[in-house]
């Protein structure tokens, strides 16, 4: 460095500058150019990217990134890391936020049962609070604002006994602040979502068995103080049988007219010849190769499993059948009464349950059509499944008869058009601004699990994946990423909202909180008589 003085190998300002953080990295640069150019050595950037985001190294770096200087400046200069405001006006936790589509508001829900809608401007100002305490509710968890920002959608938790599950869904005009209407909502962390400006989507659940039940999925007009007895304010969409203990939840809507692309989102011709019309093809994410990843595989059966084909026997003759050999002491070994509940309930299934459209191969381009995404599962009440339902033009209307289209005998249920089993424990789900992925978060159940009993889980990892799916092929982008870990225990985990930008993916870690919807709630739901 002094003239005449002996110079540093490079290696050697290398392992020193590894002890160094990133600022002290960017000032020994400015001593001289020997030290410039290892302070900006890749190798050595790379390292600090990691040590500095603490993300897990199979991280791979962002595809559009030229270095991982260049990576970590991007970062480190985009994301929020200053306080500008504290808003103190909620009285409890803060359960959940939304922005509109503008920009201009947000709303906040919180367990002090009130929502509150606020304006987003540099100096955050308070709009509006709604008090929910009123009208039964618990607390408020989860609000949308409809396409064109002028409808907000709430939904909440009742009051209640510790194994209730039910919530309601109210409607708040952004013009002057009124609430418009009420939607009964069954679980309550279905949640809710808006399928267009004036409709929204509402869940309800009956209890079939101890372990099977049927989820109804409601579409209920956001303006129902209509005084004509002609016009329907809400209509069935779907109804849709759960085994062992599983139940639709957490619903939103991928609109395909945003996609860059508007070829079908499903390819329904492969999935129709690939399987019978009673079942539908399901994604295995279980395992690590990639090509068996590429083939719809068959979910793990429980202690319960398929009878043979009996050379095509009516479903209604096989439970038939099955009934005698129960009474005849044929059926070895002998089954619980959970299993043989599960069992029942699947040859019912198979032959109640209306199959999918045929005529879903049209590639309009002017197709206004939209999937409803939501969680559910087949092995046991925690939500291990991603369920996709395509939603007809004519359904996105309360037009017509309130209990949807005519039904014959034998299609009591609808199907699923596509199924992806995340082999783990979802806890938190989100789209991209164009709808074009799903982003999933998980934790892992144990490779190679038999679940005997839907009442009691695998345990989960602690490990948090990150899954993201090509909605247009129905595939897993890449391999899921990982960046941080939860403790809490299967029945204590919480459903975690994603929130996902051009660039980034936001989400809170997962921990316990005092209220919203743990699994604990979950199992003591599906364990329990329906008395409501």
């Amino acid at each position: 460095m002094a003239a005449g003085g002996p110079l540093l190998p490079d290696s050697v300002l290398f392992e020193i500058f590894l002890y160094l953080d990133h600022a002290d990295v960017l000032a020994v640069g400015l001593v001289c150019r020997q030290w410039r150019a290892v302070a900006r050595d890749e190798f050595l950037w790379k390292e600090l990217f990691y040590r500095y985001y603490r993300v897990s190294r199979d991280v791979p770096r962002h595809p559009a990134a030229v270095s991982w200087y260049d990576e970590f400046q991007r970062l480190y200069d985009t994301i929020p890391c200053i306080e500008v405001q504290a808003l103190k006006e909620h009285n409890d936790q803060v359960l959940h936020l939304s922005f509109s589509h503008s920009g201009c508001l947000f709303a906040s829900c919180s367990k002090d049962c009130t929502v509150k809608i606020w304006s987003n401007e540099l100096d955050i100002s308070l709009q509006h609070s709604s008090n929910m305490r009123p009208y039964n509710w618990s607390y408020t968890q989860f609000s949308q604002f409809n396409s064109d920002d002028s409808l907000l959608l709430v939904s909440g938790v009742f009051v209640g006994p510790h194994n209730s599950s039910s919530g309601e869904i109210a409607v708040i005009s952004m013009e002057n602040f009124t609430l418009l209407s009420r939607v009964r909502n069954k679980p309550y962390d279905v949640f809710g979502c808006w399928l267009n400006e004036t409709n929204l989507i509402s869940g309800n659940l009956h209890r079939i068995g101890r372990i099977t039940s049927c989820s109804v999925l409601w579409l209920n007009n956001a303006f129902q103080g209509i005084e004509s007895e002609n016009v329907n304010v809400v209509k069935r969409l779907f109804k849709i049988q759960n085994l062992n203990a599983s139940t639709i939840r957490t619903v939103m809507v991928a609109d395909c007219s945003r996609y860059d692309s508007p070829d079908l989102l499903l390819d329904y011709e492969e999935q129709l010849a690939a399987s019978s019309t009673s079942t539908c093809p399901v994604f295995d994410l279980g395992s690590d190769s990639e090509e068996e990843e590429s083939k719809p595989k068959q979910t793990p059966e429980p202690a319960v499993q398929e009878m043979p084909d009996d050379g095509g026997v009516p479903a209604e003759d096989e439970l038939q059948q099955f009934f005698d050999d129960i009474m005849g002491g044929c059926v070895r070994p002998a089954m619980t009464e959970a299993e043989l509940e599960n069992k029942v309930a699947e040859l019912f299934i198979r032959n109640r349950t209306k199959p999918p459209e045929v005529n879903l191969l049209s590639t309009d381009s002017n197709s206004k059509t939209k999937y409803l995404i939501f969680t559910t599962g087949c092995l046991t009440y925690s939500p291990h499944q991603i369920g996709i339902k395509r939603i007809l033009p004519h359904q996105m209307t309360t037009a017509g008869p309130v209990l949807g289209e005519e039904r014959r005998s034998d299609e009591f249920f609808d199907s699923l058009d596509h199924v992806i089993d995340i082999h783990g424990h979802i806890i938190g789900m989100g789209l991209s601004p164009d709808h074009r992925y799903l982003y999933v978060n998980s934790r892992a159940w144990p490779r190679d699990c038999v679940i005997s009993d839907p009442m009691q889980p695998p345990p989960i990892a602690e490990e948090i994946d990150l899954h993201v799916f090509d909605l247009k092929t129905m595939k897993e982008v890449k391999r899921a990423l990982r960046a941080h870990r939860a403790y809490t225990p299967n029945e204590e985990c919480f459903f975690i909202f994603l929130d996902v930008s051009r660039d980034f993916v936001a989400r809170c870690r997962a921990g316990p909180r005092a209220g919203g919807c743990c699994e604990q709630s979950r199992k003591r739901e599906a364990c329990d008589e329906e008395h409501d």
